[in-house]
């Protein structure tokens, strides 16, 4: 029986030389060029379950991807499921709740919840798709005031690896819940996720720009600072490659409050040379992100990191605050007692990571990761060791294992 011949499916089977192909099997990482031996565009669960069946009968290597973000390898020889379509968004104002489709982005469930004055823990970008970013913890602006966007999650629908689907909850299959919520993708193909929407409209929110003068003395202070302000607060330190110093905040608050709170921090980094911060609808409030070819959570900003941080070349260095509610959290994401976190657009410098080896934890963060060796470093040794023992009774067989993948168990080795 052809692969075809299985895949009686209401979506599309596309193979090398169709058309659609080409467009399918890519990745928004433009160094990647996969070439998976079959594209399924599914159009509902049941596609989803005839798939992960499929790729077994026929020995294939399984993928799944849906807006091509957070694609790490080439998915050569595999199936390659691609849930792009299943975009649905439902939102519940009296429970203040979201249902989306693992295709859903960002901006879609924005757009449906404002209406109703309610707000996703969405992240940076409202192009990111949600299930992605929420299965690999979703650090957002929000995330002080109500944790990492995994810790909303109420339910989920899943296809685990024999094919099975499968509704899980905090009460039903809580093992398996648990490690989707910011375990990542390895458990299961979601096909559908609930989450909890907060009562945010509007944020006093964007960036003050400075020059570089004073960023020792400005970070020394922000280290010191970040202890007395409120979770309602998120802010971030860049000093960037053309020689700024910008400090990016979101208040979930009234303005004036917002600017009171931060004006410490504005007297310390010396004469504003642009200042972006105002009131916004939540919606619009995206202020990009920092690529994070080095990252690590620090438990302390100390003089001498302080110091190598000013003086990386050629880079962009941002140090974010965490705490607050993410520190309260309990799912699987992160290392979630650092008060803060370090990342550089570029490789450190013998320098910075002398500093960063001694103040740091070693740690990464699943959404900012691109080496899958170095996965074990977004958890803690617990909830890693945690993480393979519920792959190994879910996915045995390690079918999902392509990209940030969580092995069994009983794969790895003692």
């Amino acid at each position: 029986m052809t692969i075809q011949q299985t895949l009686r499916i209401d979506g599309h089977v596309l193979l090398p030389g169709d058309e659609g192909y080409d467009h399918h099997r890519k990745a928004l990482n433009p160094a990647l060029d996969p070439r998976p031996a079959v594209v399924v565009r599914a159009a509902g669960a049941a596609d989803v379950r005839r798939a992960v069946l499929a790729a077994r009968t026929h020995g294939l290597p399984f993928a799944v991807q849906a807006t091509g973000h957070g694609t790490h390898v080439a998915h050569d020889g595999a199936l390659l499921l691609n849930t792009g379509a299943m975009t649905s968004v439902v939102v519940d104002p009296d429970r203040r709740v979201a249902r989306v489709g693992p295709g859903a982005r960002w901006r879609d469930v924005l757009a449906a919840a404002a209406p109703f004055g309610l707000a996703p823990l969405s992240g940076s970008s409202p192009d990111v798709g949600v299930t992605g970013y929420t299965l690999g913890g979703g650090l957002g602006w929000l995330a002080r005031a109500h944790g990492l966007a995994a810790d909303s999650v109420l339910r989920a629908q899943v296809v685990t690896a024999d094919g099975t689907p499968r509704t899980v909850s905090a009460d039903r299959d809580p093992d398996l819940f648990w490690a989707l919520c910011g375990g990542g993708g390895s458990f299961g193909v979601v096909t559908a996720l609930e989450f909890r929407l907060y009562p945010v409209t509007r944020v006093y929110a964007g960036a003050l720009t400075f020059g570089r003068d004073r960023a020792a003395e400005t970070l020394a202070y922000y280290r010191r600072w970040i202890e007395r302000v409120p979770d309602a607060l998120s802010t971030a330190v860049l000093l960037t490659r053309d020689g700024s110093l910008v400090v990016k905040a979101m208040y979930a608050g009234d303005a004036d409050r917002g600017r009171a709170l931060l004006e410490p921090l504005r007297r310390v980094a010396g004469p504003v040379v642009d200042d972006g911060m105002r009131v916004v609808d939540f919606a619009r409030a995206a202020m990009g992100g920092t690529f994070a070819r080095t990252f690590d959570q620090v438990r302390a900003l100390d003089d001498d990191l302080v110091a190598a941080l000013v003086d990386e070349p050629d880079t962009t260095v941002e140090i974010r605050h965490w705490g607050g509610r993410i520190a309260a959290g309990s799912g699987a994401a992160a290392h979630r007692d650092a008060p803060l976190s370090v990342v550089l657009d570029s490789v450190a410098s013998p320098r910075t990571a002398a500093a960063l080896s001694r103040c740091g934890l070693g740690s990464g963060f699943l959404n900012f990761l691109h080496d899958p060796a170095r996965l074990p470093s977004a958890f803690t040794a617990a909830n890693w060791a945690a993480l393979r023992r519920i792959k190994g009774t879910y996915d045995p067989e390690n079918v999902f294992a392509a990209g940030l993948a969580v092995p069994p168990a009983a794969l790895v080795a003692a």
